[in-house]
């Protein structure tokens, strides 16, 4: 099982690797979103560059990247551990890809894929949460730190068995979101 577990975190990184938020703003000739906006590969930055569709599309791609390989690791059997290093993997490759100069995005929308395997109650809670965060104070990076900081405390709730593997994606997000917060402190953080 732990070569199992081993290529699945390989395959993990790999398919996070793939930025969709270049090629989409690519296929929008929207520019590269990591030298425009707010240097982001991630649906908020594309977002503000070219709008809701391209944005939607990027959020949806990016979701996929962090779902595919959880489910698949989660039907191959790998522990709650195993597949937590999965999800990492995920992420990694999609905040650092190899495939375009380990530069990417936060890795909020591929993190949210790789909690659906939990469960939709769990999901929908944190969805809830992030949207209702965002509307009060229209910051898009608040909302994602809220939500993940919450996301450990739900999974003791709801699913015990993954309260590590959460607890390590949300100290990744967190981590990823280090500029944003020394923003947000300053009050410098660009509303949405």
């Amino acid at each position: 099982m732990l070569i199992t577990s081993l290529f699945m975190v390989l395959l993990a990184y790999l398919l996070g690797s793939i930025t969709s938020a270049l090629l989409i703003a690519k296929l929008f000739n929207l520019g590269d979103p990591r030298t425009e906006g707010s240097k982001n590969a991630g649906a908020t930055n594309v977002y503000r560059l070219g709008g809701k569709l391209p944005a939607i599309l990027v959020l949806c791609a990016d979701v996929l990247k962090g779902t595919i390989p959880v489910y698949v690791g989660f039907y191959l059997g790998l522990s709650p551990l195993a597949l937590g290093f999965v999800a990492l993997g995920a992420c990694l490759g999609h905040m650092y890809p190899i495939y375009f100069q380990f530069k990417g995005g936060k890795g909020v929308a591929t993190a949210l894929g790789c909690f659906l395997p939990l469960g939709f109650d769990f999901v929908a809670i944190l969805i809830a949460l992030w949207i209702t965060v965002y509307r009060i104070f229209r910051w898009s990076s608040l909302a994602a730190l809220v939500s993940v900081c919450v996301a450990p405390s739900l999974a003791y709730w709801l699913q015990p068995d993954f309260l590590y593997p959460v607890a390590m994606l949300s100290a990744l997000i967190i981590f990823q979101h280090r500029s944003n917060i020394q923003r947000l402190l300053k009050g410098t953080e660009p509303r949405t």
